[in-house]
């Protein structure tokens, strides 16, 4: 099957197909079957194989010597398996695998609900909680859990901070304390009891480097399912790089994080050799902040997605199938914070990409925290933050009376709680609360949920550009019409945008109007 997903053949049709499903079932094991003896890294994290003879899991990329199918069984994800009883095998190391972009899919009590564990809501709240801020009752959501997923919530949520203190205890050297605490555990002795009853294995068994130097760089590999266009998710970023708080280079991303009382920095780059992974570099982050920040990444760099599946629904548009044939690895673009995001993108109305640059680069050197000593060249100031900007005379950097108030407005709105990037809200959900706001229309609204949320079916139908890319010989469609178009794309609509503003790039020069918004911001 072609990387684009456009063959009806072979285990990765039946998996999407599976995928497809209203309620999905235990994967096919004949396409399990096909997938891991040929090692296919598409599924990496789409399924694992337990081997029944030694009690371990896999992924299907595993390098070791192919079991007796009559001795494996197949798991929809780790938590799964480790419910049933095995143990993450040591050489393919389950912690690096890609989260199931299937659960993405937008706007279902388990997509949403799942979000939220990996935002730690299971860490300090009982599932009871969680349910509610999903719509649903307690059993239910058990239910919907063990169905959909072959595991409850709690075993999702402590299969997750047992592989990432795994991932810490493989490739760092930071003190075992300080792994437990960056996995949510609130003490050692709770820790070590837990990770040694699910694995059978002491923590301390698995260091396998002395300590590094105070000061170093924490280095951790953000593995994804292939195919993925890093260069092109860095022209993206790139176009839009803030002067100051972000570095965009033909190899990398880098950009300062934290606060004002604990600065740091990071970098973003690819993986040396041949894995499917990209390499993050971490300067001055706090071990409790470790997870927050993992999981902002891999939204950021949407290392999540499952490009088959999505190639799969886009390439049945005649206009669409090209594009996915000639990017199949092309991603959605986020943002590392849904505030910074949302300022950008209200600077970016009806303006040019360099005009939405030079506001947004005066707003953060007049309002943002000029570091004391800057990390690097461009790596100077951390972003305003909402309590910055609610009161701030905007005027100072040449913004109109009504775009400040905007600006202002929406700083006031998120102090408020009226507006928020919270994964529990549906996208009409979203979108609405967001529309409510003064100068705040459908298009800024969209756009924010693509560029904070990472919402895969965000789709700012007003959008000039995207209208005229999606049109035929040149001509706009509508916004009526390019939205009825676009129903025929759901539940992966952003994906789509996402090619036809590349598309639009390619054709044309960077420097048209935000009429053409699409392109700012």
């Amino acid at each position: 099957m072609s990387e684009s997903g456009e063959s009806a053949r072979g285990p990765g049709a039946s998996l999407l197909r599976m995928h497809d499903a209203a309620l999905p079932t235990p994967p096919d094991p004949q396409v399990c079957e096909q997938a891991r003896l040929s090692r296919d890294a598409r599924f990496d994290g789409l399924f694992y194989t337990a081997v029944k003879t030694t009690g371990i899991y896999c992924r299907p990329v595993c390098p070791a010597p192919a079991p007796k199918a009559v001795n494996v069984a197949y798991y929809a994800n780790a938590a799964a398996a480790e419910a049933a009883g095995f143990r993450p095998c040591l050489r393919c190391r389950p912690e690096l695998s890609p989260g199931d972009g299937a659960w993405r899919r937008g706007d279902a009590a388990v997509a949403r609900a799942l979000k939220l564990i990996e935002e730690g809501a299971l860490a300090d709240a009982p599932i009871a909680a969680l349910a509610g801020r999903v719509g649903l009752g307690e059993r239910q959501l058990r239910r919907l859990f063990v169905e959909r997923l072959g595991a409850a919530p709690l075993g999702v949520h402590g299969t997750r901070r047992l592989l990432f203190a795994k991932q810490l205890l493989t490739e760092t050297a930071l003190p075992i304390t300080d792994i437990a605490m960056a996995a949510g555990f609130g003490s050692l002795r709770r820790f070590n009891t837990t990770f040694k009853d699910a694995y059978r294995m002491a923590p301390r068994e698995l260091r396998r480097r002395p300590p590094m130097p105070t000061g170093d760089a924490l280095t951790l590999r953000l593995g994804y399912r292939p195919p993925y266009d890093f260069s092109a998710m860095l022209d993206f970023l790139r176009g839009r790089a803030l002067p100051g708080v972000e570095v965009v280079d033909a190899a990398s991303y880098a950009r300062v994080i934290g606060n004002a009382a604990a600065p740091g920095w990071l970098r973003v780059s690819a993986w040396r050799g041949e894995a499917h992974a990209l390499k993050l570099e971490l300067h001055g982050a706090a071990p409790t902040a470790l997870l927050d920040m993992v999981n902002r990444l891999r939204r950021m760099f949407d290392l999540d997605a499952d490009p088959v599946a999505i190639a799969r629904v886009l390439s049945a548009d005649p206009k669409l199938r090209p594009l996915l044939a000639s990017r199949p690895g092309l991603r959605l673009p986020s943002g590392w914070h849904g505030f910074e995001i949302a300022v950008r993108a209200i600077l970016g109305q009806q303006v040019s990409v360099a005009a939405a640059r030079t506001l947004a680069t005066r707003l953060a050197q007049r309002f943002g925290h000029a570091l004391a000593t800057p990390f690097g060249p461009g790596l100077e100031y951390l972003f305003p933050t909402p309590e910055a900007l609610a009161d701030a005379d905007l005027a100072l950097i040449g913004l109109t009376r009504a775009r400040a108030q905007t600006i202002r407005s929406v700083a006031q709105a998120l102090l408020e709680g009226r507006v928020d990037f919270r994964h529990e809200r549906t996208l009409d959900d979203f979108a609405a609360r967001w529309v409510a706001l003064p100068g705040i229309g459908p298009w800024t609204a969209h756009y924010i949920a693509m560029r904070a949320l990472g919402h895969p079916d965000a789709f700012p139908a007003d959008d000039l550009v995207l209208r005229r890319a999606a049109g035929d010989g040149g001509v706009s469609l509508t916004a009526r019409a390019l939205g009825a178009r676009a129903e025929a794309w759901r539940p992966w609509r952003a994906y789509a945008v996402i090619h036809l503003w590349r598309e639009a790039a390619c054709n044309a020069p960077l420097k048209r109007t935000s009429a053409i918004r699409g392109t700012s911001s």
